[in-house]
């Protein structure tokens, strides 16, 4: 073949062939100097959490040049659970560094690389916060996120998901990763090496090119962007459906055209929906009259048909709720999966099993109900057949068990929990007041957090329970909020659950619109329990438009209220509890309680 044969463009009578020059081919990743960086924080959320250690490797060409490592004081306390996870407690941060002390030694250890990180958004997005609080300029970094390489060239077979630690045992990485700074970015470096000898077979030999290509759209993705032709810009429901109908995923938008036509390009880097994409032979779209109606759609079709690659709202049935039992002479809380149609008292929905047991915590240390699950009788306990605890021996509960507590005194017992999961929370928030005082007095500060967070849980459950229980006693519910173009959204709902929704077209008549919505909405009968007639993330969604800028109350027919003294009035509480601590000494703030 011939020079001429090999320039490319411009080639033609009397062109001569051209060489190209290094700078065309980019920068060779042997010659490119990474710093892979990880970070553990107090959260997932730069505006709410802080770091609390920073780690990083400076590797080039395979070598290691450097390292960079310190613990970091985040100024507020770190929650029990981050302690668990990364073995960071506060007593090991106390004397460590803020993070505007650390962060210049960082930028300068990192400058003129290219950063490097696992889910690089998360890293990055600290990073880039705490520049922005300390007043420093966010260097322009190259960055190259190495979940995103190996959505990009690992299959399914050959790893089960793309976290760190499956990563590092696939490439057998030299450190386990273990949630510390320094230990993770050495694993993300064995991983980086790794998916940099992959993407070698793919052609990829320089930085450029690497950036590149983690952002290419699957082949898979470009042959199927057929199916969001004729996607009306609409907002509606989505359904991605196989060759047999089964339903792959539901998602929803407020342009259905715009939204499809993204999974088929190189903006969608998750595995899992290219994966879904790959599987997929139609999108099937509902156009809804609201976006309200296309959220509350999709919670339903989620929770229909369950695809396999939604990871959200495929099982309401499983929420869980704490209820009084009834038709005992000892009642007793119990953790159940569902409200009944009985004189019960029910308080939830959780997410957890972990949480409800928290909430059912905070309510024993203030109200001695009995703890034990046996079905306990009169007749039970005066044949001593009763199963005894160690409980009554310390003051937890009134030992009805052995018959030191009658019927009649437990029955007050009885009644202030009711009263507790029905509206007043007081006597809980009272009780937990009190120990947090005694633990911060004696400096058991971790203890103090731990009594924090349990009471937290109660109090957001009875205050979900009791937004989800006032919108489920009202028959009827007629509300408005301003449309985007113009006019009025509505929205009927009925015992908590969606019924209806329309628009008014601008400068129309309201009322001709209202009627004609009410008139041809669903007929809805009362749930039982406070759960209403629709899933808990139902009424979320109808709460939260309710909530919006600009919504009015057309009609109400019933009560729709919250108790005075309820879990609502504390949510300014919750807020102020978990909002980072302030130092008023430059000093210790060691999981300082509630305040």
């Amino acid at each position: 073949m011939t020079a001429e044969g090999t320039a490319g463009a411009g080639v033609g009578p009397g062109a001569r062939g051209v060489q190209g020059t290094l700078d065309d081919l980019g920068t060779p990743l042997a010659e490119v100097t990474f710093v892979v960086v990880d970070l553990e924080t107090t959260g997932g959320s730069p505006a709410e959490s802080a770091i609390t250690e920073i780690g990083a490797v400076k590797v080039r060409g395979g070598e290691p040049l450097g390292e960079f490592a310190t613990l970091v004081d985040p100024g507020a306390p770190i929650p029990p659970f981050i302690t668990v996870l990364t073995g960071i407690t506060q007593q090991m941060v106390t004397a460590a560094p803020r993070i505007e002390a650390v962060l210049p030694a960082f930028l300068e250890f990192a400058r003129g690389c290219v950063l490097v990180a696992h889910n690089a958004r998360f890293d990055v997005g600290f990073l880039r916060a705490a520049c922005s609080a300390g007043g420093y300029a966010w260097p322009s970094f190259p960055v190259v996120d190495t979940a995103d390489l190996a959505r990009r060239v690992l299959t399914r077979d050959e790893v089960p998901n793309c976290r760190l630690g499956t990563l590092a045992r696939h490439f057998r990485a030299g450190t386990e990763p273990c949630h510390r700074a320094l230990a993770d970015a050495r694993a993300t470096v064995d991983v980086l090496h790794g998916l940099i000898e992959r993407i070698g077979s793919y052609g990829v030999h320089s930085l450029e090119e690497m950036r590149a290509f983690a952002k290419t759209p699957t082949p898979e993705q470009q042959r199927k962007r057929h199916l969001a032709d004729g996607m009306p810009s609409a907002p509606g429901v989505y359904l991605f459906e196989d060759a047999r109908g089964e339903v792959l995923y539901v998602g929803k938008s407020g342009d259905l055209r715009t939204r499809v036509r993204s999974y088929f390009t190189a903006s969608e880097t998750r595995r899992r929906v290219r994966e879904m994409v790959g599987l997929a032979e139609r999108v099937r779209p509902i156009v809804c009259a609201t976006a309200l109606e296309a959220e509350v759609r999709e919670l339903r079709l989620i929770a229909e048909h369950k695809p396999r690659y939604n990871r959200r709202s495929k099982f309401p049935e499983r929420a869980l709720w704490l209820k009084l039992t009834v038709g005992e002479t000892f009642p007793r809380l119990s953790i159940v999966r569902e409200c009944r149609d009985d004189e019960g008292v029910y308080l939830g929905p959780f997410g957890s099993t972990r949480l409800a047991e928290e909430a059912r915590a905070a309510l024993h240390e203030a109200v001695p109900l009995r703890q034990c699950t046996q079905r306990l009788t009169p007749r039970l306990i005066e044949q001593g057949r009763a199963r005894t605890c160690a409980l009554g021996e310390i003051g937890r509960c009134g030992a009805s068990c052995e018959g030191r507590e009658p019927p009649e005194a437990y029955l007050r017992h009885v009644e202030t929990a009711r009263g507790v999961m029905e509206g007043d929370v007081r006597p809980v928030v009272a009780a937990a007041q009190v120990r947090i005082d005694r633990l911060a007095a004696e400096l058991r500060y971790e203890e103090a957090a731990a009594q924090r967070d349990r009471l937290a849980a109660f109090v957001r459950a009875a205050a979900r329970g009791q937004r989800l229980a006032a919108l489920a006693r009202c028959r009827q519910l007629v509300g408005a909020r301003p449309g985007f173009g113009g006019g009025w959204e509505l929205a009927v709902v009925r015992y908590g659950r969606l019924a209806g929704t329309g628009t008014i077209p601008p400068g129309a008549h309201v009322w001709p619109y209202v009627d004609a919505v009410v008139a041809t909405s669903e007929t809805v009968f009362p749930g039982p329990g406070p759960a209403g007639s629709a899933t808990a993330e139902e009424m979320e969604c109808v709460l939260r438009w309710l909530d919006g800028p600009g919504a009015r109350l057309v009609e109400v027919d019933g009560t729709w209220s919250c108790p005075v003294h309820g879990a609502e009035s504390l949510r300014e509480w919750l807020d102020r509890a978990y909002a980072p601590v302030e130092p008023e000494d430059g000093g210790r703030r060691a999981g300082r309680p509630l305040r």
